[in-house]
């Protein structure tokens, strides 16, 4: 049976659209707004480093404009709609969706137990009891407010004091639930004060059959058409081989079907996707012209492979590359216009002088920076400044560079 097969640029608009990128950038960032759109795109990613905004600032800012961090705060810690845990990385998730995290965190006290305790932090479940004696008579508290006495070193992941380490274990595997986050610090509380007992209660959570079905037909769904490994990777919670299994089991079942995606250059690929893509309205649907920068941790360019196969685009983070060594910067930002990725940014907001400060500019292979994108690029920088608190926009000698053709390794 010959396989049905979606050019580069339906293939494009679908994965836009999952990635909500499709539509034009709008609508307001109430509570109510703001979880619709964290819902579809499953989990919004965190992460400290601010040289414009936070990464989920600037994943929710790019879909909604509108949107400022106190939107994210107000629902994530008033109206508690979010809960925070891992999927590939710490996110903030639907709070609907705790129950399916039930396999990951009963997982996770195995899997981190054993890790741990060789991993350069013995001596943290000595402590579990004393942290959790300690935050049931005094409150939420963060990592600083326990361990008192402990050795301390950097704050990094390597170096945590035995309470900080047994804060994360009791968050991991379930007795504990992150309330908020004091200057980006997490604010551990007791899950069973912290939440509604329908929430957590263990007749509320699902079996684990049951949550290989949630997690892999969710992630198939928010991801358009998928390999069972681009399957597994979505949440980050099953296995492989269970991805695998449940390829098998739902294309037996004709709830999935193969079909052949073209790339940018000419290949094809076979994926999984549901049997009625070939009607998805997104394959009718023109994405908007407006130039919009995208955080490295956007969902749609997590995949960094599938972001070269879609749309040519190599790139990859360099802030951990020594500076010598990096092609572009620090913290590049990619920019997507219409269904195109048309170049990256080095860009950084120093906010003891008021100004963003635009270093370099790197147009891709083949994309024309003329007078009309480069409108919409200060257009863009326009709504970004004012996300990122200044009012002033600079642009540095020779920051329009010519074009890069390179292969990450």
């Amino acid at each position: 049976m010959t396989k049905q097969r979606l050019s580069n640029t339906a293939a494009r608009r679908i994965f836009l659209d999952r990635h909500a990128l499709l539509e034009p950038p709008q609508g307001e960032a109430s509570s109510s707004a703001l979880l619709e759109l964290i819902e579809r795109l499953g989990f919004v990613q965190l992460d400290s480093i601010n040289t414009v905004a936070r990464a989920h600032d600037l994943i929710l800012f790019a879909r909604k404009p509108r949107y400022r961090p106190s939107d994210l705060k107000r629902l994530y810690e008033r109206d508690a709609g979010l809960f925070e845990h891992w999927t590939h990385d710490a996110a903030v998730i639907p709070l609907s969706f705790y129950p399916q995290w039930q396999m990951r965190r009963t997982r996770d006290a195995v899997r981190l137990q054993k890790q741990w305790r060789t991993d350069r932090r013995d001596g943290f479940e000595a402590q579990l009891q004393t942290v959790l004696d300690h935050i049931r008579d005094r409150g939420a508290c963060r990592s600083a407010d326990v361990g008192q006495g402990e050795k301390r070193g950097s704050g990094g992941w390597w170096d945590w004091h035995p309470s900080k380490t047994a804060l994360e274990y009791l968050w991991r595997s379930g007795a504990l639930h992150v309330v908020g986050r004091e200057n980006f610090q997490k604010r551990y509380d007791l899950t069973e004060r912290a939440l509604d007992p329908q929430v957590w209660a263990a007749n509320a959570m699902p079996s684990e059959d049951q949550t290989i079905e949630w997690c892999c037909a969710g992630a198939l769904d928010r991801l358009g058409f998928a390999t069972s490994g681009e399957i597994a990777a979505f949440w980050a919670h099953v296995t492989a081989a269970e991805a695998k299994a449940w390829c098998a089991d739902a294309l037996s079942a004709g709830e999935i079907e193969e079909i052949e995606i073209e790339g940018v250059d000419g290949t094809v690929k076979t994926y999984y996707a549901r049997p009625d893509i070939g009607h998805d309205p997104a394959l009718e649907t023109d994405a908007p012209n407006r130039l919009r920068a995208l955080s490295p941790f956007d969902p749609a360019l997590r995949d960094r492979k599938r972001a070269k196969f879609l749309f040519g685009f190599d790139y990859r983070i360099e802030v951990f590359v020594p500076e010598a060594k990096r092609i572009f910067g620090y913290y590049v930002f990619p920019l997507l216009q219409g269904e195109r990725l048309v170049g990256r940014v080095d860009m950084k907001a120093f906010r003891g002088e008021d100004t963003l400060r635009v270093r370099a500019l790197w147009p891709e292979v083949s994309v024309e920076w003329g007078k009309g994108r480069q409108a919409a690029f200060e257009a863009e920088l326009d709504r970004i400044k004012r996300l990122a608190g200044v009012s002033q926009i600079t642009f540095e000698d020779g920051w329009l560079r010519p074009s890069i053709l390179h292969q990450f390794g």
